[in-house]
Order: C-alpha cells, then structure tokens, then sequence
C-alpha cells in the first residue's frame, strides 16, 4: 500500500506542473521573441501560445524585461549544454574540432528562431545581455575548451599554436549562422535551394573543411 503522504504528492504535482509551464512559456517566449523582436512581442500572445495564465506568467518570470531575459539565458545554456555533452576531450583534436563545427552548424539549423533571436539582441545592442553576468560565465568552459583542442592539436604537430580561441568560435558560429539567417534570400539570389539536403550537407562539410584547413600547420 502506498504510504505517500498526500500533501507530499500533491506538492510533487505541483511542482511538475509548475516545472512544464514555465518550460512551455518559455518555448512559446522565444518564438514571439525571435517573430517579432522585443518591441513587437505581447505578453498576451505569449501567454496564449503557451496555454497558460498571463498571471502566472508574471508570477514565474517577473516583467516582460526579466522574461525577454530569461529567454535568452536559456537559449545560450541550451547551446553550451549540448557542447558539453560532445565531450570532446575523449577524441583526438582534430576530431574534436570537425564535431564540435558540424554541432554547431546543426544547431542553428535546427533552431532558426535562435539566429532570429540573437539578431533581435543585437538590434537592441545587446542592452539585456550586459546586464546578465551569468552569461560570461556560460562562455568562458566554451574557451577553455577551445584552447584544450588547439593545445592538444599543437602539441601532436597538427595544429598551428598561434590561434586565438574566441576568434575561432566566432568563425565557427559564422559559418551556420549566416548560411541559416540569410537562407531564404540566399536562396533567391543564387537561384538555388539551400534548405535541400544536398546543400545542408555540402555546406556543412564546408564549414568543417574551412575550419581544419585554417588549424592546420604550414610546411615552413
């Protein structure tokens, strides 16, 4: 017999339930966000997409500031959070370096509403991530990381040793970035489908060739 205390269980549910509308505000957040940008976007079209009461919305969330926020918090730790789980140190860098540019490729790719967003940031001139410390803090394992592989890849003769690590994230967040925030006029201008598989991929083996061919050591 299940000897659970109600007022236990109920205060599980609770919080289950608690834990699913957030997430489902959140999710429903970023895409108003990234459609229409910070100005454009309405707490009750928010509220709406996410099935949930706007009262709980600012109950869990705050203003619409600390939601926009929020947002964008966990848009970078869903990112750095599927970076660290390539664990990368387990291979060899240059395989570690041609995983780590096809992951991020992929996952501009397969969240569009993410470059919309952060374009969305960046025409309010990053005025919300100056005032979130937390996201330096989620950046700088990406760098350690970085520097490990270069390190690792210097050390084995492979790689060059004189690489700055922020820059070459830049340039690898470049190469997906661009391609799937400029896809559709791309598309038009060069008269091609880049949303087909065969240019996802050529793309993206691209980006990993570019990257590497950068890294590797010249013969002197």
């Amino acid at each position: 017999m299940d000897q659970t205390p109600s007022g236990v269980e109920n205060g599980v549910k609770r919080a289950r339930n608690s834990g699913k509308t957030k997430a489902a505000i959140l999710v429903a957040a970023r895409a108003e966000f990234a459609e229409r940008g910070f100005e454009g976007a309405r707490v009750d079209a928010i509220a709406e997409r996410a099935g949930a009461n706007k009262r709980l919305l600012y109950h869990y969330f705050g203003n619409k500031e600390d939601l926009y926020r929020a947002v964008l918090l966990d848009a970078y730790g869903e990112i750095r959070k599927g970076e660290r789980a390539l664990s990368l140190d387990q291979y060899g860098p240059v395989e570690a370096m041609d995983r780590l540019v096809r992951f991020t490729f992929r996952h501009f790719l397969a969240n569009p509403w993410f470059p919309r967003l952060l374009g969305t940031e960046n025409l309010e001139n990053a005025r919300f991530l100056k005032t979130m410390p937390d996201i330096r803090a989620l950046h700088s394992p990406l760098v350690g990381q970085i520097t490990e592989i270069v390190r690792r890849g210097n050390q084995a003769g492979i790689f060059r040793g004189d690489v700055d690590a922020v820059q070459l994230y830049i340039s690898i967040a470049a190469l997906g970035f661009f391609y799937v925030s400029n896809m559709a006029t791309l598309s038009v201008i060069f008269d091609r489908d880049l949303a087909s598989v065969a240019m996802v991929q050529e793309r993206e083996a691209q980006a990993v060739q570019m990257v590497l061919d950068y890294l590797r050591t010249r013969p002197s």
